[in-house]
C-alpha cells in the first residue's frame, strides 16, 4: 500500500500550489463564487493546459496522461487547501466511470473531450449531483447501466458551500454506453477523492488558526502562547495527519482497483473508501469548528475566509452520505 508521496508527486503538489498562489487568492475565490459560471474559467484552463489536471486520470490511448489516481488526489488536496471552486472532482468521476465501465466507442468519443478540459459529471442516484449544472458530458448510473444523458433539464441546487455547484437532473434522453458491474466502486472512488479535498481544507483551517494565534494579542500576550490553545491546535494537527493517512490509503486502494479491477481490489477499495469518507468528514467538521472558536468573533463574518472552510466542511460531509452511514458500511 502506498502511504508516501514520490518526488514527482511532491513536485506536482508544489506546481499546483504555485499556480493557485498566483491565480486564486481569497479575492479571486470570492469573485469566482459570484460569477455566472461559479468557478474561475481562466484558472481551470490554466490547470488543464499548464498542468493537465483533467487528463491525469485518462489513459494515454485516449489523449490523457495515464497517471494513477494518486496524482489526482494530490491535486485535489491542494485545491482543497486553496478552497478554489473548480470542476476537477466531478470531471474525474465521469472519466473513471467511462474508463472502467464504458464501451470502447464511449471511451474513444468521450475521454479525449474530458482530458481536454470539457466538464463532466456523474449522477449516482443520490442527492443533487455535483457539477451537473455545468457538465458537457453528463453521465448517470441507472440500475446496472451507465448512461449518457442528452437534453436533460438541470435545476441548479443551492448548497451551503458556494464554491460547489450542484444540480437536480430530470428528463433528457438516456443513451446506454456501458454496464456497471459493481456500483460500490464508483461510490468508494468518490469517497476517496472527496477525502483529498477534505484533507486540504483541514490543512487550510489549521494554517489560518496558527497564523492568527501568533497575531492576536489578549492580556498582553499572543493567544498562541496560552497552553490550553496550544493543546487544541495540537489536537487539530493530529486530526490532520490521521485524516491524510486515511485519504492516501483510500486513494491508493482506488488506484490499485483501477490498475487491476477484481473482487479483491474492489472489496479493499470499498472498505478503505468508507474509512476515509467517515474519518475525514468528522475530522474536517471538528477542525472547522475549532478554527471558528479560536478565531473568535471575526470567524462568523463574511469578510473572513474561515467561514468558507466551515461551509466546505458541512457540504463535503453530506456529499457521499453522512459519516455514520459510512462507518456502518465498514462494520457491515
Amino acid at each position: 500500500m502506498h502511504f508516501a508521496r514520490t518526488e514527482e508527486q511532491d513536485e506536482l503538489a508544489s506546481t499546483v500550489r504555485g499556480l493557485l498562489a498566483k491565480r486564486s487568492d481569497s479575492a479571486a475565490v470570492r469573485a469566482a463564487i459570484e460569477s455566472v459560471d461559479g468557478y474561475d474559467t481562466g484558472l481551470w484552463e490554466a490547470l488543464c493546459e499548464q498542468i493537465g489536471v483533467a487528463a491525469l486520470a485518462v489513459p494515454e490511448e485516449y489523449e490523457g496522461f495515464g497517471a494513477s489516481l494518486i496524482e489526482t488526489g494530490v491535486v485535489l488536496e491542494e485545491l482543497g487547501r486553496n478552497l478554489a471552486p473548480t470542476p476537477l472532482l466531478p470531471c474525474t468521476l465521469a472519466a473513471i466511470a467511462i474508463g472502467v465501465f464504458g464501451s470502447d466507442e464511449a471511451r474513444t468519443n468521450l475521454l479525449p473531450r474530458l482530458a481536454a478540459g470539457e466538464l463532466g459529471a456523474l449522477d449516482l442516484g443520490g442527492p443533487p449531483t455535483l457539477g451537473a449544472a455545468d457538465a458537457d458530458v453528463l453521465l448517470a448510473v441507472r440500475g446496472d447501466e451507465l448512461v449518457l444523458l442528452e437534453g436533460a433539464t438541470i435545476e441548479p441546487a443551492q448548497g451551503m458551500d458556494q464554491t460547489l455547484r450542484f444540480g437536480r437532473i430530470s428528463a433528457g434522453t438516456a443513451i446506454v454506453i456501458g454496464t456497471v458491474d459493481d456500483t460500490r466502486t464508483l461510490s468508494a472512488i468518490s469517497q476517496s477523492l472527496t477525502s483529498a479535498l477534505q484533507v486540504g481544507a483541514i490543512a487550510r483551517a489549521l494554517e489560518m488558526t496558527v497564523a492568527y494565534s501568533k497575531e492576536r494579542v489578549q492580556f498582553g500576550r499572543t493567544i498562541g502562547s496560552f497552553q490550553a490553545l496550544k493543546h487544541r491546535m495540537a489536537d487539530m494537527l493530529v486530526l490532520q495527519e490521521a485524516a491524510r493517512s486515511a485519504s492516501w490509503g483510500a486513494t491508493a486502494a482506488a488506484a490499485a482497483y483501477l490498475g487491476a479491477p477484481g473482487m479483491e481490489t474492489a472489496d479493499r477499495l470499498v472498505q478503505l473508501g468508507a474509512v476515509a469518507g467517515s474519518y475525514c468528514s468528522d475530522a474536517l467538521d471538528k477542525v472547522a469548528g475549532e478554527a471558528v472558536q479560536l478565531h473568535g468573533g471575526i470567524a462568523i463574518t463574511w469578510e473572513h475566509d474561515i467561514q468558507l472552510v466551515f461551509k466546505r466542511a458541512h457540504a463535503l460531509s453530506q456529499l457521499n452520505g453522512p459519516a455514520h452511514r459510512q462507518r456502518a458500511a465498514v462494520l457491515g
